[in-house]
């Protein structure tokens, strides 16, 4: 298996990216694969920079066994250089992240998080910053399928 570094992106980085985050270092931790893979996330806009996921998010998450608490900091175009894949979890967050791409082979790495996802039908992943419970429990069943897929790509070497 290949070594990968990953980075998930969505808008504040307190909802989405530091949730799938979370649930693929989970994934990573209970196949022992800490060696091969590197997890991050960030966010298009620097709103919340150095804060912690939502409390909502993180009460969600935590009720699944998860630790959401990666501090939150915005995108740059040095993470080009630092990661192999950049997952967007909607289409304004990979055009945000596009623009700033610096060249041909930085724009490959670019994917949106639902392209992995096997038992969803959903184009993007929605935000459930503005929504009730039932937006953080979607947001993580999208999340927990889509880095399924992903892993599975990864210990296939198939990225």
């Amino acid at each position: 298996m290949k070594n990968y570094k990953v980075l998930f992106v969505c808008l504040g980085n307190i909802c989405r990216s530091p949730a799938a985050e979370g649930v693929l270092k989970k994934m990573i931790e209970k196949q022992g694969l800490q060696d091969k893979i590197t997890v991050d996330s960030a966010g298009t806009s620097g709103y919340h920079n150095g804060d912690l996921p939502d409390p909502r998010m993180r009460r969600h998450g935590a009720r699944r066994g998860y630790k959401f608490d990666s501090l939150s900091r915005k995108f740059t175009c040095g993470d080009f250089y630092d990661f192999d894949i950049i997952l967007a979890m909607d289409d304004n967050n990979y055009r945000d992240i596009m623009r700033l791409a610096p060249d041909l082979e930085s724009e490959k790495k670019v994917r949106r998080m639902v392209d992995f996802s096997t038992r969803f039908g959903y184009d993007h992943i929605p935000d459930p910053y503005y929504s009730g419970a039932d937006g953080f429990e979607l947001a993580l069943d999208l999340l927990e399928d889509a880095c399924e897929g992903l892993l599975n790509k990864m210990t296939r070497s198939e990225l």
